[in-house]
């Protein structure tokens, strides 16, 4: 079920109406939007909900495990165990075919041939988020951050929850769990700021993303030859536009709906094409995985904690196993690895500047002395990494990159005046006033409700009348 579809705007207005009903009444409570987000799952391939019943039961029973451990040994055996579980869960599912064709291939090159049992393996959607979400909550039960919870339910709505389910937000344990102790009060719904997220949102998807992927990036990808080399930078820049404005507008919209419901989800990007330094982009970019990589990973690993060499390597395998996580290809594993040695690169340089570890871990040491340099360098290798993260193949993505250089030979085919503004206008979203959003709602909050539900309904017209034909899934979904 996709959020921009009829279906799933009754569903919602079920889903509003009788959790609002409910909202007295704490269980039942639970029990629909339990039932209701397992409907939401479900309606992909209901076989797979034995999967998400299973990831939830292995997290719920970790979690008491750790909890009535009685020594520190046992609480770590406890965590490790059910961690195990859960990327066993995953590895399986995701990466089985590629571990199984990489061992072959490395067999074959080495002239042991072997035919290994390669089983055709459908990926479940979502099961990167949700598995990520489980071990979240097992992990702040081990550090204290959270209490183990005695219910089954309290720990099966918070991986299940519809809105984040398949595309994130990742949300904490610690953040999303003490939100189901309170009575929801219906009298402070967010309802301004959430229709106004869910209206962002769907116009970035349904208007940029949708746009950008038919009109531009879609044909430039299938085919790097076929077109002129300022085609190929077009469809770049094109690219980078179409990821923010599709992935931001899922996390926009899942908030805003989670936010009628009565519930907070944290914010999941702040105009990461503005960083002045690749620390910075990732502060800013897909909040919620980069805070978890860094706070269950990085950490974990060592840190900054161990030496400066230490540190470089703790960041480049942090990114490279982020990379590995978007999807079981070699060309995340590149994408990835490029990211981390490029972290890895700049805070080497930036010590050397005298920056302090504080500032570079905030992402606030800018590569140059001039903002606008260091921002255009951030952008463009950002854009170049897109190559690998967007290409089908690894031959593509080394088509593409030749085809930057050398295919300027005809004129350009795509240089049209949407193309152009859609770009335009998709970067500079990233430099408008952070606060731009909350100016909107303070004045949309004064409006009456029958100017609102106007303005409302000539916004959806608005979609139905430019938006492309058909639903594209949302680019997340895939991982």
């Amino acid at each position: 079920m996709l959020f921009p579809t009829f279906d799933f705007l009754l569903f919602f207005l079920i889903v509003f109406a009788v959790a609002w009903a409910l909202s007295a009444q704490a269980t039942p409570r639970k029990l629909f939007l339990t039932a209701a987000s397992y409907f939401f799952y479900g309606w992909w391939d209901w076989r797979f909900m034995a999967l998400l019943f299973a990831s939830s039961l292995i997290n719920y029973v970790g979690g008491l495990a750790i909890a009535r451990a009685g020594v520190p040994r046992a609480r770590k055996w406890a965590l490790g165990l059910t961690v195990a579980l859960n990327l066993v869960i995953l590895g399986f599912f995701k990466y089985y075919e590629f571990f199984i064709a990489s061992l072959e291939g490395a067999l074959t090159s080495l002239g042991f041939a072997r035919d290994l049992p390669l089983f055709e393996i459908i990926l479940p959607v979502g099961i990167s988020f949700f598995t990520f979400q489980g071990i979240s909550y097992v992990a702040d039960v081990y550090r204290g951050h959270v209490t183990a919870r005695r219910s089954l339910l309290d720990v099966m709505l918070y991986i299940s929850f519809f809105p984040q389910l398949v595309a994130g937000p990742i949300v904490r344990a610690q953040q999303f769990l003490p939100q189901l102790d309170r009575q929801p009060d219906p009298r402070r719904i967010l309802v301004t700021f959430g229709v106004l997220l869910i209206a962002w949102g769907l116009f970035k998807k349904a208007i940029v993303a949708n746009y950008l992927a038919v009109d531009l990036v879609d044909r430039v990808f299938m085919d790097p030859d076929a077109y002129h080399s300022a085609d190929l930078l077009l469809a770049l820049y094109g690219y980078a536009v179409q990821i923010y404005c599709d992935f931001s507008a899922y996390s926009d919209i899942a908030i805003g709906v989670a936010a009628l419901l009565g519930y907070s989800f944290p914010r999941n990007f702040d105009q990461p094409y503005r960083s002045q330094s690749i620390a910075e982009f990732w502060r800013r970019w897909h909040i919620s995985l980069s805070s978890w990589l860094r706070d269950y990973l990085y950490i974990p690993l060592g840190g900054n904690r161990k030496g400066r060499v230490r540190t470089y390597i703790n960041l480049s395998l942090t990114m490279l196993l982020g990379g590995l996580w978007h999807g079981a290809a070699w060309r995340f594993v590149i994408w990835g690895a490029l990211h981390g040695g490029a972290l890895a690169l700049e805070r080497m340089l930036t010590a050397k500047r005298g920056a302090t570890d504080s500032q570079i871990a905030r992402g606030g040491a800018p590569i140059f002395r001039s903002p606008m340099l260091s921002t255009l360098l951030v952008f463009h290798f950002v854009c170049f990494c897109w190559i690998f993260f967007r290409a089908q193949d690894m031959a593509v993505a080394g088509s593409f990159i030749g085809g930057l250089f050398s295919n300027w030979q005809a004129a350009p085919l795509l240089f049209t005046p949407l193309s152009i503004a859609l770009v335009a206008f998709g970067v500079g979203i990233n430099f408008i006033p952070r606060d731009s959003l909350n100016r909107v709602e303070a004045r949309a909050r004064r409006l009456p409700w029958w100017v609102l539900g106007i303005l409302g309904g000539l916004l959806l017209a608005l979609f139905r009348a430019f938006g492309m034909d058909g639903t594209a899934p949302f680019i997340y979904f895939q991982f």
